[in-house]
């Protein structure tokens, strides 16, 4: 297999990790009213059909994978609760390996159900909480005082994590402002502290990906909306960068960048996706 064939890399793809909103449904502000795009619920068929291992993973943190998963099924997807992941599936993952045991959240149970369920010690933004990790996530709840605690956590020493650094996402009509962003940037600011993300477009979204997909990362293919998460991660791990139009990207978006930062594929939606794997599959 030629490396520089994007097609015959897409036909030895051992894996897939689609984005969710604005590659496989839309919904609104809020997450709500999902809604599946054209080819979504046929594409996931198709892969689980032939029997390639794959995940959703979306940098939302509303609600807990698996409850993401529920919601899936409800309007036609055929996903199974492990296929779904969130900032907070790759956040268990990182944070064990710093060896971190009591984490602030600033965020729902999207984000503290998962970590409290993989042992650890999740505590609330509150005025003298000790805490060795800080996560931001989605938090449209976010107060003063939660800033003030999360700040003193970091001035003892806690390390700043981010579930994205990406500042919108694609909804039905145009696009959302995220918080994780707005929120780690103020403590930031304040404490001068650094921020490690979690979700995408980091290294360790696309391990933790991998890892639940039994594959390296250079043999799978990432397929996404956005132009600053699908594809970079996609070319941190040596993965194929397959770009759709139907959310914050179109084709234009890469027409500036450099060769080495334009996804490998670019199709309307995963409906030609869905069309071009037909195609090399012969059916």
């Amino acid at each position: 297999m030629r490396v520089d064939d994007p097609l015959a890399r897409l036909r030895h793809a051992r894996g897939f990790v689609f984005d969710m909103d604005g590659t496989l449904v839309l919904g609104d502000r809020g997450g709500r009213g999902l809604r599946p795009l054209p080819g979504a619920v046929e594409i996931i068929s198709w892969v689980a059909g032939r029997g390639l291992p794959f995940v959703v993973f979306t940098n939302g943190t509303t609600r807990t994978p698996a409850r993401l998963a529920g919601i899936m099924r409800e309007i036609g997807f055929g996903l199974p609760d492990e296929a779904m992941m969130t900032p907070a599936s790759s956040a268990v993952r990182v944070l064990r390996r710093a060896g971190h045991e009591r984490v602030m959240v600033l965020g729902g149970p999207g984000l503290t159900s998962p970590l409290a369920e993989a042992g650890f010690e999740v505590v609330p933004p509150a005025a003298g909480t000790a805490a060795d990790a800080v996560l931001a996530g989605w938090f449209p709840e976010f107060t003063m005082p939660a800033l003030e605690a999360a700040c003193h956590a970091v001035w003892d020493g806690a390390t700043l994590y981010s579930a994205s650094q990406t500042p919108f996402f694609a909804v039905d009509g145009g696009r959302a402002l995220g918080t994780s962003r707005a929120i780690s940037a103020m403590i930031r600011s304040l404490t001068g502290c650094a921020v490690r993300v979690v979700g995408k477009p980091s290294l360790d979204a696309l391990r933790s990906a991998a890892d639940r997909l039994g594959a390296s990362p250079a043999r799978l293919a990432v397929v996404g909306d956005d132009p600053q998460l699908e594809v970079p991660m996609a070319h941190r791990g040596r993965s194929l960068a397959i770009a759709v139009q139907t959310g914050l990207g179109s084709a234009a978006s890469y027409d500036a960048l450099p060769v080495s930062r334009r996804p490998h594929l670019c199709v309307r939606g995963v409906d030609e996706l869905l069309e071009m794997l037909g195609g090399a599959d012969g059916g």
